[in-house]
This record gives C-alpha cells, sequence and structure tokens, in this order.
C-alpha cells in the first residue's frame, strides 16, 4: 500500500509492518493478543528521522486493524505519541491496553 511517498508492506511472517528506504527498514511490529492486535515497537533509521516515516507506518497499522476489525492495544511509546496527534484514531483503542 502507497502511503504519502512511501509504500508500506505488510510482513506476515515478521509481524510487523515494513517500509524499505535506501537498502534501509524502517518497521512497527505487532502482534495478535486475545481478540485485538498490539503495536508493540516501531523502528526507524536515525536518517530518516522526521520525515514522517514513523507516521506512515501507524497510519498503515490502524487501516489494517480496521480492515480486521480488531481494536489497538498500545505498547509503543511512537503510537501512543501518535493517537495523541491523531484522536480520529481513538475509537479504535482498546483502552484497557493503552500505553502511557
Amino acid at each position: 500500500m502507497k502511503n504519502q511517498e512511501y509504500t508500506v508492506k505488510n510482513n506476515e511472517a515478521a509481524l510487523q509492518f515494513e517500509i524499505n528506504l535506501e537498502g534501509e527498514k524502517a518497521y512497527l511490529t505487532y502482534r495478535f493478543y486475545k481478540k485485538n492486535i498490539a503495536f508493540m515497537h516501531t523502528t526507524v533509521p536515525e536518517v530518516f528521522a522526521g520525515k514522517g516515516v514513523a507516521s506512515a507506518l501507524a497510519v498503515y497499522a490502524f487501516e489494517y486493524a480496521k480492515t480486521q476489525k480488531k481494536l489497538v492495544m498500545v505498547y509503543c511509546p511512537f503510537v501512543a505519541k501518535f493517537i495523541k496527534k491523531h484522536t480520529e484514531y481513538l475509537s479504535q483503542i482498546d483502552q484497557t491496553y493503552l500505553g502511557r
């Protein structure tokens, strides 16, 4: 899926959403837990920091969760910050597992 200028792929075998960037990889790891999906950790190569890569991963991840009809459990600090700025995703959050 194309997200702005980044192409995000779901690597189901590794349980992560990925963006390949000039030979490097940014990713957001996830796990299925109970009836939900848990966003665990986001990693972006330092050279690509501040360029919207992590946000592109988060948007894709929330879209994926919505299509799978799963609530999101937030363990990833980046995603926790992201939803504070992008409140349109709050309805997808399982409030019991919202990371602080």
